[in-house]
């Protein structure tokens, strides 16, 4: 799969799950930054991207092979839903009517249930010009599936562009008035997946607000100012420079694990959510995107975890920067609504750009 003419799109399977195919596909740009991606929970497996003295590292921790994404408990690098994050009681009113979803231990929903987006083999179209590096994921999620009301039809579109951007969008409509919230959690770590530790990467989100948690690390429903707290991001900071500092918030998610809020009212425009640097490599990532928060997870809860080239990983081996709505919305009425009701059309859109900084530290 290394050997791509520029700006190309390979194909090779992975397993066969009863009768349905599971494939990995390579999608590459003329400046050869290519990404690998799953048909199984529409999941980035590795990300290759160059840094200042034009070697390749691949940014993205991933698993070998299909087996370990079959095993996975921590959503790597798939899409999460119907709902992403966290719902506390695991009980949601729509349109006056009460729906129940499972509940893990603790009293909250995460994710999507017990089998979620994570876990779909999802149908796929290459193209339509297998040149444009373009691919798009297609599944039904059934009425009542995990407890979400509503026949949903989704699309993912991926796509690498010539600029180092992959850009993820998001379609769905649905029979039923439902809820619907979608990310894509993958754990980036832009010295290479090898490197062992996100703490020296510097972290610049543009956010005045988050979102403060109780002991289920649902949001309390309150705004936070970041200002003059471990959660200022508000200018460029070591992701390690506070989470070991005395504070509740930091305790109760063993570091970052909150979602910060890049707008109170829902305007579907593209915004600029979060900037992440690595002196080392050179490497960069903007992060833009029509959701009104992006949800920062320091990767708290990686614990032995034998990932690709049999590397362990271990906590804050990677982050996630997880675009999204606000955790809990359908229990706080303030918060942007994640009701889609039927006939709409869901749309969604995230930018992951890629850029290098070629002066030497």
């Amino acid at each position: 799969m290394n050997s791509l003419s520029p700006a190309s799109i390979q194909k090779t399977l992975w397993a066969d799950i009863n009768g349905k195919g599971v494939w990995i596909f390579c999608l590459k740009n003329n400046k050869g930054t290519r990404i690998y991606l799953s048909n199984y929970g529409a999941t980035a497996q590795s990300l290759f991207f160059s840094d200042r003295n034009g070697v390749y590292d691949d940014i993205l921790l991933g698993y070998e092979s299909l087996p370990g994404y079959l095993d996975d408990t921590v959503y790597m690098g798939c899409v999460v839903g119907r709902y992403a994050n966290r719902i506390a009681g695991g009980e949601v009113v729509i349109d006056g009517k009460k729906h129940t979803l499972a509940t893990r231990d603790g009293g909250y929903h995460l994710h999507g249930g017990n089998k979620g987006f994570n876990k779909k083999i999802f149908d796929f179209e290459i193209g339509p010009d297998e040149s444009a590096c373009s691919i798009k994921f297609t599944c039904t999620s059934k009425d009542m599936e995990e407890g979400y009301p509503g026949k949903l039809q989704l699309e993912i579109i991926y796509t690498l562009d010539e600029d180092d951007s992959w850009i993820v969008e998001y379609k769905a409509t649905t029979n039923k008035s439902t809820i619907l919230n979608l990310t894509q959690h993958a754990y980036f770590n832009l010295s290479g997946h090898t490197s062992n530790s996100i703490d020296d990467h510097e972290l610049k989100i543009n956010s005045q607000y988050y979102l403060p948690v109780n002991e289920m690390q649902v949001p309390t429903g309150e705004y936070a100012e970041v200002r003059h707290t471990a959660f200022d991001f508000t200018k460029f900071k070591k992701i390690g420079s506070h989470i070991t500092d005395d504070d509740e918030q930091l305790k109760l998610s063993n570091g970052y694990d909150h979602s910060f809020v890049l707008e109170k009212q829902h305007t579907h425009l593209l915004k600029h959510a979060a900037v992440v640097k690595d002196a080392a490599s050179g490497r960069r990532m903007d992060v833009y995107t029509t959701e009104p928060a992006v949800h920062f997870y320091s990767g708290n809860f990686l614990e032995n975890i034998r990932g690709k080239n049999d590397v362990i990983y271990a906590s804050r081996s990677g982050f996630c920067l997880e675009t999204q709505h606000f955790p809990d919305a359908p229990n706080h009425p303030h918060f942007p609504s994640t009701i889609l009701k039927a006939g709409e059309q869901f749309y969604s859109k995230t930018v992951f750009k890629f850029s290098v900084d070629k002066t030497t530290t």
